[in-house]
């Protein structure tokens, strides 16, 4: 059935009524509506696997690829994953009301800047039942209402997953429309998302190079561009070479369909000739497939010949382009050309070249003798994440609580006048 633009813009207006009674609540308030959505995801997941069964059933039917069937599947453990993120959101400080900075100005008034919920958040997805969940759950903790925009592939999972978190945020006193699925399967829901500018405060796009860009062109209501990764390991010359294995090895094939894997191996010529040769078998011996230069195909015949396109992809499979280059200045031009600004990683004992390499970048995140899959919320300690912003306005990085709110400034006086 095709959803009009009065049926998509009715769900914001209801949005932004939930969000102004979201944002003055305390945060028992919040943290006692996630924590009973944890709950109700287990105690309702027959109800929820069941749906996630239908549409896995159908995605491998229209003969969806095998990485995309992963990550639409729903499993009693993937589900207790979830709840358990919930919990976790809830444990985290509230950024609501956080005093960014304060002073008393010389004629006595008191200036403060205080973090305040952004508004209506609209997030669009691609087949990943467990961003619906996080992003509620991190949207309601930082007293945002949010629409749900997922794929067409996922509506039954998250039709029955929105359906147990409005009930339980019902439950506990807050307004059911503080999370709502965007009505509508098709493109057409989407683009009446998208001008939805005064009701919707900002859009997230989650997902691929074609959807991000896709929401950044059309859209007219500000968007936060997240996710896509081509992510670089560059070797310097004065590296530890078993350091430089294990890093390029887990950067690459420890999950390869996240935006934090790396795609492109870059090597100084100078450690190549003793670091091609134990690199390329180790990630032969794991199943990846090598796009190389010269240069690496003269090390590895096997190896398939890169092409322009090659060091621009993000693959999200075990494939990897490899490159040696001439200097880590060269190494930074290959990922100031060709990088999406997510993650960058450098393995080097040099201090002086690690500092170049941080300063140069331009990334959103950059690894000094670290893998690139530590570019997470979690990880960094931040507790969940909306996405991983590659822009450099408003956010930068993974996006957690703090990333959801803007600031108002509070002046107090006392009769003051200019």
């Amino acid at each position: 059935m095709q959803v009009s633009a009065e049926d998509v813009r009715a769900s914001a207006v209801r949005a932004k009524r939930a969000a102004a009674a979201l944002a003055p609540l305390p945060r028992a308030a919040k943290d006692a509506a996630l924590l009973g959505m944890a709950d109700a995801l287990l105690a309702r997941r027959e109800e929820l696997l069941a749906a996630n069964a239908e549409d896995v059933a159908a995605a491998r039917a229209a003969g969806t690829a095998d990485a995309m069937v992963d990550r639409l599947t729903l499993t009693e453990a993937r589900l207790a994953g979830m709840a358990d993120g919930l919990r976790q959101v809830a444990g985290l400080d509230d950024p609501v009301g956080e005093v960014v900075r304060g002073q008393v100005l010389p004629n006595g008034m008191e200036l403060r800047q205080v973090r305040v919920p952004l508004g209506v958040v609209g997030i669009i997805y691609e087949a990943r039942p467990n961003v619906t969940v996080d992003a509620a759950g991190l949207c309601l903790k930082s007293g945002n209402a949010a629409l749900l925009r997922g794929s067409a592939s996922a509506v039954r999972s998250n039709t029955a997953l929105v359906g147990v978190l409005r009930d339980a945020a019902e439950a506990a006193g807050l307004p059911a429309d503080a999370v709502q699925l965007v009505p509508g399967v098709d493109h057409e829901s989407v683009k009446h998302l998208m001008r939805l500018r005064g009701l919707v405060d900002v859009l997230i796009p989650r997902g691929g190079a074609g959807l991000i860009r896709a929401v950044v062109e059309e859209s007219t209501v500000p968007v936060i561009e997240t996710g896509v990764g081509v992510c670089h390991v560059y070797v310097d010359a004065d590296a530890d070479l078993d350091m430089a294995v294990a890093i390029a090895l887990n950067s690459k094939t420890q999950r390869v369909s996240v935006c934090n894997s790396a795609e492109t191996l870059l090597v100084h010529a100078d450690a190549a000739a003793e670091f091609l040769p134990r690199v390329l078998a180790a990630l032969a011996d794991a199943g990846v497939t090598i796009h190389g230069d010269d240069a690496v195909r003269a090390v590895d015949p096997n190896a398939l010949a890169a092409t322009e396109d090659d060091w621009a992809a993000e693959y999200l499979s075990m494939d990897l382009a490899v490159r040696v280059v001439p200097s880590l200045d060269a190494a930074v031009e290959h990922i100031r050309a060709y990088g999406s600004g997510h993650t960058e990683a450098i393995v080097t004992r040099s201090l002086a070249a690690s500092r170049r390499f941080v300063a140069t970048c331009d990334s959103a995140a950059v690894m000094v003798n670290a893998s690139t899959r530590f570019t997470d919320g979690e990880r960094f300690g931040m507790g969940a994440e909306i996405g991983i912003s590659t822009q450099k306005l408003h956010a930068r990085g993974p996006m957690g609580l703090p990333e959801l709110t803007s600031t108002t400034w509070v002046a107090i006086g006392d009769g003051h006048v200019v």
